[in-house]
């Protein structure tokens, strides 16, 4: 069965068009509400948002969803994604709702729905809410349509979780930190985290006003913290995402240090200590060779998925595996929590930081990256991937750079975009073969 809503990450699209709108929201609730209802407790619903102007609309409309078929609606307000995953647990709830775009501008916004495990839904459950997005579905008797409620401790409650993923010597005294929140989810409770472990904090990208999430800031946007960081002689900065389950850091040089090095921080860390599970780190197929070669010579593996957090997720729960994440910073520590959490991976990252002794400079770049090159090709329609000079060139290369690269080729799940990435040795041969395959693919395609 094709998804016409759901895609790598829940809903998402461009506000007031298309899969979101209020009133596709509401179906999403009545059908979420409808799904969920299962057993003779009262249910229950908890829904967090970001900071994007349509998060208002978006969120009155998934309560009315909600409601009308019987479910109890909890709010919490602007609150990251992975606070509104430990939520749905400790609040014993049937299903969480997070409202995000997650790195998009603030003129998209998203629906994601997790379970009452606190993990995001299983394709089975996704597909059937989707099948009844097209139905009509029963609604409550008017003594049974559900009531909303708004908690005001939910910002304690995380900071209070996120705490809880150091150990109780760690203290941050003396550091000084650039905390830049992407004008989004976490510009409350990241800074106060790490306020309250002792560290002097600089904040950016705490001033959301609806439209400036992500604009210029966050993970996907460095120069501000960059900038931020040399300026004030600061040791570290920690980037977000708009709903803080992204981390990039950059070191008191203002240099970038991605997911990539990260993971193998972490990774070492945990190996170190004896808590690494699972022999190794779970990244996606984006992940640079270099980490790879980084994990094999202390003995751990990479195991790769397909490019999403979802998959790499699915990969740890079904091996075993405690660390995975992906080169853009989705950091996932199964042993903290059940989603990318980008402030507890931040909060790793200084605690190893505090235990060194050493600048972040010195400490987080572990391994040199291979010269990696990404183009994204796009196409009117059809599947030019399927074209036979297509597959011939592709096939060319993956010979040329054997045993001295990867080519990675994969359609966008999103929009009609071919993704060519080649890594390996030699920047100029990674830099050729990939303009050869894109050319043959925008000739496939005309």
């Amino acid at each position: 069965m094709g998804r016409q809503y759901f895609g790598t990450d829940g809903i998402r699209g461009l506000t007031n068009a298309g899969v979101m709108t209020a009133a596709i929201a509401m179906k999403v609730g009545q059908a979420a509400g409808t799904h969920f209802l299962r057993g003779a407790h009262r249910h229950r619903v908890v829904i967090g948002k970001d900071t994007r102007l349509s998060g208002y609309m978006l969120e009155n409309a998934l309560v009315a969803g909600f409601t009308s078929v019987g479910m109890d609606v909890v709010l919490l307000g602007p609150l990251p994604t992975p606070a509104i995953a430990l939520l749905t647990r400790e609040l014993r709830a049937d299903v969480g709702v997070m409202i995000s775009a997650s790195h998009n501008p603030y003129q998209d916004n998203g629906i994601k729905l997790f379970g009452p495990d606190g993990f995001k839904l299983s394709d089975a459950d996704e597909l059937a809410i989707e099948a009844m997005l097209s139905q009509d579905l029963p609604l409550a008797p008017a003594a049974a349509i559900g009531r909303a409620r708004r908690i005001e401790d939910a910002r304690g409650r995380y900071i209070h979780a996120v705490k809880g993923s150091l150990p109780d010597d760690i203290r941050l005294d003396g550091l000084k930190i650039v905390v830049d929140c992407a004008n989004g989810a976490a510009y409350q409770v990241a800074p106060s985290a790490v306020w309250e472990l002792g560290a002097e904090v600089i904040t950016v990208g705490v001033t959301p006003n609806g439209t400036n999430i992500n604009d210029k800031c966050g993970s996907t946007s460095l120069g501000l913290v960059s900038e931020t960081v040399v300026a004030s002689g600061a040791h570290i900065g920690i980037a977000l995402d708009g709903d803080a389950d992204r981390l990039i850091v950059v070191d008191e040089r203002g240099q970038t240090v991605d997911g990539d090095q990260l993971m193998a921080l972490i990774g070492t860390q945990l190996a170190d200590q004896g808590n690494l599970r699972g022999g190794g780190v779970v990244a996606t197929v984006m992940s640079n060779l270099g980490l790879e070669r980084y994990l094999q010579g202390r003995g751990l593996t990479l195991e790769r998925t397909k490019v999403g957090d979802r998959h790499v997720l699915e990969k740890m729960k079904a091996d075993g595996f405690n660390l995975g994440g992906e080169q853009s910073g989705h950091m996932i520590l199964l042993d903290h929590a059940t989603t990318g959490d980008g402030t507890i991976a931040a909060l790793q990252v200084l605690a190893a930081l505090v235990k060194s002794g050493k600048p972040a400079s010195e400490l987080l770049h572990l391994f040199d990256p291979v010269p990696q090159l990404l183009r994204n090709v796009r196409f009117a329609g059809g599947k030019p991937l399927d074209d036979a000079k297509v597959q011939a060139v592709i096939a060319e290369a993956e010979a040329q750079l054997a045993g001295r690269g990867r080519l990675v080729i994969r359609p966008s799940g999103t929009e009609p975009v071919i993704r060519v990435m080649a890594e390996g040795d030699d920047a100029g041969e990674v830099e050729a073969v990939v303009t050869a395959i894109c050319d043959t693919v925008q000739e496939a395609a005309a």
